[in-house]
């Protein structure tokens, strides 16, 4: 397959004649492609935002996960935009791994790529050693094959103040700019109004209640209709393994604040290893979805029934159908399972509010939220208090009572995979995953309590309740040597992952005390000491040297951080001999103090290297990957 592309590539590119001029697009070519790559859906979001918008200037084209595009065809696009975020170790998204592979053959001419012209847009985190470094990679490569690109690479950081829209929107007024001087449109022709509402992207046919369709829809029949079936075993957000539920455990104490559950499933067709994630599509509580209704059930529109039966189609080539929606479905079946409920709208939903209502006040505050002015306004009443889309409606009844039902898709976005780390081995757990996750809930100025969609769904389950999920490989690359000392930092739930490679190690009886080295943060030892037991266990059999910091056992706190200079010494003796370091928990202060404290007190304090050559120390070990970090917000 490769190489049919390859000569494909090569031909075209050979015969291809380019007689555009260095700043000119020919007038009737309005097409743009839009390209993404996503791990979470972040990415997949802002390049429909930037779709919608074209549409204002009078582009048209597909918007498309970079390997569902036919990469053969690249060569004939004239403008084409990547938006892509970056995972694990600098490493690209799962939707674009095909696509990054093909571009990345030696053997491609260098002038492939001589015709199209291209900008890249990149989602980050600068908590991560290689902050955007997908998007940067991608930027290069596309150079070093001819491409010629529009504007300056963007890099989003979702650590800035103002978010990753912070570099998000100025790019994108950029982008504008610059293609409105090289696709002028004709005389006659102006943009649509920015305020003007873009058509639905899929056309959605409605039936009165099926009761026929309701009873023939049991959960397991229309998990399977949803889905490709199972019999390929080839698992994917497409196509799930459903697991069963075989306990659902608290590991907090009754007390404590915090409710942290060991969810263990029965998964015999998973094969996995340590360091992979478990991929987990939650849906909307019950409650949630019956305020919906009621919510709707104030409109006129009467058609808006929770059991009447909908078919969504395509409206054009642009905006294919995903696979949950190409089949008939009830309404309900959409609240529970594809809309989400429980997101924090972003400014599109305002703007498609502000169309909808008929309340001279709602209007006013709806179209303030839309704009570039009233995106403080805007934070304050949605980001600041996590505002969900359902509270919103709630809060504007009048345009809530107004909403087409094809608007319903724009509105709400799909509910996104969640992933979690696997906590289990393989080898000591046969035939099951387990995953520790830490119960979402807290508050707001907002008098509700704030909940997290997944972790609260997952906390409901019940012995032997079936569940859609599928496997990741994780940004991890254990070390395969069983000579290698492993030092894994992991505070809370931070350390899931280092509880499946302890135990594997283990079960293949290569775990000692002189190679395992696990440092736990917490705040009490008999509050939140996940997995206690396991551990003290190991470390009596002299299979696990473990570090403690139980954060609010004193009176002065002590973080993982502090145990680190603690061993400043012992940890420099071991990556002297070649030691692989990981770090999983919290993105918030912990990674840095972590790093800082390797820098100052192991590098500077025991290894008596100068600041700057402590940097390039811990440089060098990330680039080696004898430094590796998993982090989350």
């Amino acid at each position: 397959m490769w190489w049919t592309t390859w000569n494909f590539f090569r031909r075209v590119t050979r015969e291809k004649r380019y007689n555009l001029a260095p700043d000119t697009v020919k007038m009737e070519n309005r097409k743009i492609t839009f390209l993404y790559g996503s791990q979470t859906g972040t990415a997949k979001e802002v390049a429909e935002r930037i779709w919608r918008e074209a549409k204002r200037f009078h582009f048209h084209g597909p918007v498309r996960a970079m390997d569902d595009y036919p990469v053969s065809q690249l060569i004939h696009e004239s403008i084409v935009i990547f938006i892509c975020s970056t995972t694990g170790q600098g490493e690209e998204p799962d939707n674009m791994k095909v696509f990054w592979r093909f571009l990345l053959r030696k053997n491609l001419p260098a002038d492939s790529l001589q015709g199209v012209r291209y900008a890249v847009l990149g989602l980050g985190d600068s908590s991560y050693a290689k902050f955007n470094y997908a998007a940067k990679k991608l930027h290069r490569r596309l150079l070093q094959l001819g491409g010629q690109p529009l504007l300056n690479i963007g890099l989003a950081d979702e650590q800035h103040d103002l978010g990753a829209d912070a570099v998000i929107d100025p790019w994108i007024l950029d982008l504008w700019i610059k293609l409105s001087d090289l696709c002028p449109l004709p005389d006659g022709v102006i943009p649509l109004d920015k305020d003007s509402l873009c058509p639905p992207r899929w056309l959605v046919s409605l039936s009165q209640t099926d009761e026929t369709h309701n009873q023939n829809c049991s959960n397991k029949e229309l998990l399977k209709r949803n889905v490709v079936n199972n019999i390929k075993e080839e698992f994917s957000q497409n196509n799930p393994c459903y697991v069963s539920v075989i306990r659902n455990t608290r590991t907090t104490a009754p007390l404590h604040f915090q409710d942290v559950r060991l969810i263990q499933l029965s998964a015999p067709k998973l094969q996995y290893s340590p360091g992979d994630v478990l991929m987990v599509c939650p849906h909307n509580g019950p409650d949630k979805v019956d305020q919906f209704f009621t919510l709707l059930s104030t409109g006129s529109d009467g058609r808006l029934h929770p059991d009447a039966v909908i078919k969504v189609t395509e409206r054009d080539n642009d905006a294919p159908v995903p696979l949950a929606l190409k089949h008939p479905l009830t309404l309900r079946e959409c609240a529970q399972r594809y809309w989400d409920l429980n997101a924090v709208p972003r400014r599109y939903f305002f703007h498609l509010l502000s169309h909808f209502t008929t309340n001279d006040l709602e209007k006013e505050k709806l179209i303030e939220f839309s704009t570039p002015e009233g995106q403080e306004e805007l934070y304050n009443y949605s980001n600041r208090p996590r505002r969900t889309a359902l509270e919103v409606l709630q809060d504007f009844p009048h345009a809530t009572a107004n909403i087409p039902l094809e608007y319903m898709f724009e509105l709400l976005q799909p509910i996104g995979p969640r992933a979690f780390s696997i906590a289990s081995s393989p080898k000591a757990h046969k035939g099951e995953i387990h995953i520790l996750v830490a119960v979402v809930q807290y508050r707001t100025k907002l008098v509700t309590p704030r909940i997290g969609l997944c972790s609260n769904w997952l906390a409901s389950l019940s012995p032997g309740m079936n569940i859609p999920v599928w496997l990741r490989r994780g940004s991890f690359r254990f070390p395969v040597s069983e000579g290698s000392p492993v030092i894994m930092i992991g505070p809370g739930t931070g350390v899931a992952p280092f509880r499946s490679f302890i135990h594997e190690r283990e079960a293949l009886g290569q775990a000692s005390d002189k190679l395992l080295y696990l440092f736990f943060g917490c705040r009490n030892k008999s509050g939140d000491f996940h997995c206690s037991n396991e551990w003290l266990s190991l470390q009596k059999e002299r299979q696990l040297s473990l570090f403690c910091a139980f954060s609010r056992d004193q009176e002065y706190k002590i973080y993982v951080q502090h145990l680190i200079k603690e061993q400043a010494a012992l940890l420099w003796d071991l990556l002297s001999s070649e030691a692989w370091v990981f770090l999983a928990g919290s993105s918030n202060n912990m990674p840095a103090a972590v790093k800082e404290a390797f820098v100052k007190d192991v590098f500077c304090g025991v290894g008596k290297l100068l600041h700057d050559e402590a940097q390039h120390f811990m440089q060098n070990l990330e680039n080696t990957a004898h430094f590796q970090s998993e982090t989350w917000a």
